[in-house]
């Protein structure tokens, strides 16, 4: 679970981001901090794995608190979420080392995207070993190269299920949640997930996030053609 700590001043929008966040699997919000100093109070005892950064806070500008983080919680990840589009800004950022960079006012789908390719990158990162030249790829990229080849299975995937899991997704033609694959394939959901999310990162798959009978939202795997 990728714990997430909001910092923004306006409590309607970061309430905003918390429900965002609600619907993607793999993310928790920790906190919220509604200004520099109370981000430094959350960000040295939380020290969470990925930060919403606004720019414009009451106390100080988001970037100064760049460097506070970079010392106090070297292992955080920064997105920023701002209006602030002047060119000082960006290029601070992007020095800084700053995973993605949304403009408000932002949609679902851009959160949605950004959040997602930041969890893909950082399960990348948690691999033991070499990464090829596709995952280095992705790193630095918010997209694959069309001439790269498919992704080296990693450790922990064995390829005797990953056949079952592809079958059973294949014949889904309304889509699985890992819960269902878990039950169909006598594993757990986690595990079911683990290896769905795996087809989806090498583009085998995709995901869509639909409101089940219960009005809970659910995150279903399609087969691509």
């Amino acid at each position: 679970m990728i714990e997430v700590l909001i910092i923004e001043d306006d409590k309607r929008i970061a309430d905003i981001h918390k429900r965002f966040i609600e619907k993607i699997d793999g993310f928790q919000v920790v906190g919220s901090a509604y200004n520099g100093s109370e981000a430094m109070d959350w960000i040295q005892v939380l020290r969470p794995h990925l930060i919403l950064l606004d720019v414009h806070l009451p106390d100080m500008k988001g970037t100064e608190l760049i460097p506070y983080i970079q010392q106090e919680s070297p292992e955080s990840d920064v997105i920023f979420i701002t209006a602030a589009s002047e060119t000082n800004v960006v290029k601070k950022a992007l020095r800084s080392g700053v995973s993605d960079y949304i403009l408000k006012p932002l949609t679902f789908d851009r959160f949605k995207d950004s959040l997602l390719m930041y969890q893909e990158k950082r399960r990348s990162l948690e691999t033991d070993g070499k990464l090829d030249e596709e995952s280095i790829h992705l790193l630095w990229n918010k997209s694959r190269p069309a001439f790269s080849e498919p992704m080296v299975t990693p450790k922990g995937i064995d390829p005797n299920t990953m056949s079952r899991i592809k079958a059973k997704l294949a014949d889904a033609l309304n889509g699985i949640t890992a819960e269902e694959m878990g039950s169909v394939c006598g594993m757990s959901r986690s595990t079911a997930r683990r290896y769905l999310e795996h087809l989806v990162a090498e583009q085998s798959a995709k995901a869509e996030l639909l409101y089940g009978t219960i009005g809970r939202p659910e995150r279903r795997y399609f087969p691509r053609p």
